[in-house]
């Protein structure tokens, strides 16, 4: 891509680094293990690291701090639900007044700021492996990573290909939503006006004909597929061996979780 403030949500960034050259299945890996250290870590320290860790990746390979900001726009409306469900009280508990029995927790508080971090850090997280990673090699990755399920007659193919196939839509399903309400408000339309019911209602002159277009998409999708032959399974590549590099990083990954668990 030539320019990266139009990055759509969940775009591949090409890019020469590091962790664009790494193996995908270790990402994968990488993503699952800091994932659950996300969520072993009770003590804000065992977060510091995590948070380090994001930072680091985002810088060192190039990954616009733009498009992990978009990443989380769809999460702030729930990001300051958990922050004011855990720091608010209306029973007069409070350790901070501010009106009448409406005040502040501050333990609360604190408790929502942890869940917020987690959240933003998963995001975070999931935001660098699509930037960094094409939709082939994660499909490919997930194909190995479900590998044993084939003895079980679980059809891994037809799932490599829903996961893919939905990854490689996410770019165009936001920028489908960008277009349209683009158009919308060119014909008056407000989405800034108004309590939240107001403004979500609004949102459905841009919904109906998004989710008609999609649908229109699927079923020309599936149409070419089956014109190709298409029947549902996906070729079994073999296994590659891996570098170094993909060592240190699942042994990094490992540590962080032992870390968290431990703190």
């Amino acid at each position: 891509m030539s320019g990266t403030r139009g990055l759509p949500l969940g775009a591949y960034l090409a890019r020469h680094s590091w962790l664009h050259g790494m193996d995908a299945r270790v990402k994968l890996a990488a993503l699952v293990l800091l994932s659950m250290a996300v969520f072993a870590a009770s003590d804000p320290l065992g977060l510091l690291p995590l948070g380090v860790v994001v930072l680091a990746c985002v810088v060192s390979c190039h990954v616009p701090m733009g498009s992990i900001v978009r990443a989380l726009r769809p999460t702030l409306l729930m990001l300051v639900f958990v922050l004011l469900a855990n720091g608010l009280v209306v029973d007069g508990s409070c350790e901070v007044q501010i009106v009448g029995p409406v005040g502040v927790n501050v333990t609360g508080l604190m408790r929502g700021a942890r869940a917020v971090v987690r959240i933003v850090l998963l995001v975070s997280l999931v935001s660098l492996v699509c930037a960094t990673t094409t939709v082939p090699q994660l499909s490919r990755a997930l194909l190995s990573a479900l590998r044993p399920l084939v003895q079980l007659d679980v059809p891994v193919g037809g799932i490599a290909m829903v996961v893919s196939v939905t990854l490689r839509f996410i770019p165009e399903i936001m920028g489908q939503f960008g277009r349209i309400t683009l158009a919308q408000r060119a014909r008056g339309a407000r989405f800034d006006r108004g309590g939240p019911l107001r403004r979500l209602g609004a949102y459905a002159a841009v919904m109906i004909p998004l989710v008609v277009s999609l649908l229109k998409r699927g079923d020309e999708l599936g149409r070419a597929m089956c014109d190709r032959g298409f029947t549902g399974e996906m070729s079994l590549v073999e296994r590659s061996r891996l570098s170094a590099r993909d060592r240190v990083a699942l042994v990094v990954s490992l540590g962080l979780l032992a870390f968290s668990v431990w703190l």
